[in-house]
């Protein structure tokens, strides 16, 4: 089995944008950020599964924190206990979630297990959230859900650039960088979510709403700039927050998304000044 080929295939074929900006990583980084994106949609995955009912994603969320919370020493890694918890569900479950093992494992053994907390917290938020209906009244809910799932992930990538290059993120900035990403989502999955009987607006909120949302926090992530490394700027936050802004901008607009052709452009144009 060639890990790393899965590793970047299952990558490309679950976000094209990550994947562009994560292939262009030292090698060590590359493929630890890679693994920790893919056990994070991994998980993602079950608490979004149209299939999965609500009592079954509370189950599997919750038992894939606590296999994460068991893990020993990389080298005792175990991927047999996440095949074991997705048995019953193997014909429904998307490839990138049936390998949550193969990626738990991936990571050098000095930052994995900064991984497996932030994937086992991940999951016991998204069980919670299932709990409850994903129930957002207000703007406080909002911000609670945004943390859970992008927000903390923007912390770990914090962690990941330490344990790489030693030097130190804002972290106000990659959490309000990572609720910015997914307020962008939410914008961009509304008619998806509300198909699913899921409503991420704040009672009272409207698209305009949802909208100066998203703009106040990638403007607040924006204004955090000049305090991250230019490495790690280039590397992990530029292709994200630029796509992210486009994006936002097309919605403004009333389209979809942003046309591959304006992806490639943005991405292009940002891969035009060298790294130092």
């Amino acid at each position: 089995m060639n890990t790393n080929h899965n590793l970047f295939r299952v990558l490309e074929e679950t976000s094209r944008t990550f994947y562009i900006p994560v292939t262009r990583l030292p090698d060590i980084l590359k493929e630890t950020v890679a693994a920790a994106y893919l056990c994070m949609r991994a998980i993602d995955e079950i608490e979004d599964h149209c299939g999965l009912d609500s009592a079954s994603k509370v189950q599997l969320l919750r038992r894939i924190s606590l296999i994460f919370q068991t893990q020993s020493p990389m080298e005792n890694c175990s991927m047999n206990e996440f095949s074991a918890a997705f048995r019953e569900h193997n014909s429904i479950l998307p490839e990138v979630t049936l390998r949550l093992g193969e990626w738990a494992c991936q990571p050098p053994a000095s930052i994995a297990p900064r991984i497996w907390d932030a994937a086992a917290a991940m999951a016991d938020r998204m069980a919670q959230w299932v709990s409850n209906k994903w129930r957002i009244q207000t703007q406080s809910d909002l911000d609670g859900y945004t943390f859970s799932v992008a927000g903390a992930v923007g912390l770990l990538l914090c962690d990941i650039w330490a344990w790489f290059d030693g030097s130190q993120i804002d972290r106000r900035f990659a959490i309000q960088f990572g609720r910015g990403l997914q307020a962008v989502n939410i914008l961009r999955n509304r008619e998806e979510d509300l198909k699913r009987n899921v409503d991420f607006f704040p009672a009272g909120w409207n698209h305009n709403h949802m909208l100066d949302y998203a703009n106040g926090l990638l403007l607040e992530a924006r204004s955090g700039i000049s305090q991250v490394p230019h490495q790690a700027y280039k590397f992990l936050v530029e292709i994200p927050l630029l796509l992210a802004e486009a994006t936002l901008e097309v919605i403004k607009s009333g389209e979809e998304k942003l046309s591959r052709a304006a992806v490639m452009q943005i991405v292009q144009q940002a891969y035009s000044e060298p790294l130092e």
